[in-house]
């Protein structure tokens, strides 16, 4: 569980990665919307595993911009810098969020199940 400390600080790592992402980078292989969903930190405060989800671009544009912004670590990391009030600035890590892709692929698999399930029980109307 994490402290309210590491609460806080995750909170405003989300909030200077995403504001660097979406302001402060020129990389053209930067496409879509890319969101921060959530920053774990490690209890010393010195490493944080930075979750992002990227949207409105095929698979291999979300890979593109990926490396586009583990390109710029030193960048967002030095923005980060200026915006924390403590000792350290944590190491930050990056990693694609799978969770969001594998939620929509469950509700698209709700959905088509409901659609079958509706269509089993509709009367068959067989006029000739």
């Amino acid at each position: 569980m994490a402290t309210r400390r590491q609460e806080k600080v995750s909170r405003v790592i989300k909030e200077a990665v995403s504001d660097a992402i979406a302001n402060h980078l020129g990389d053209p292989r930067i496409t879509g919307f890319v969101s921060v969903t959530y920053v774990e930190l490690a209890p010393d405060l010195r490493n944080a595993e930075v979750y992002l989800s990227i949207f409105g671009c095929d698979e291999k544009d979300q890979k593109l911009t990926f490396t586009a912004i583990e390109h710029a670590r030193s960048k967002i990391q030095s923005l980060l810098r200026q915006s924390m009030t403590s000792k350290f600035c944590p190491v930050l890590h990056f990693h694609i969020d799978e969770k969001f892709k594998k939620t929509i692929e469950t509700l698209n698999i709700i959905e088509k199940a409901a659609k079958e399930i509706v269509d089993e029980n509709e009367p068959q109307d067989d006029f000739q």
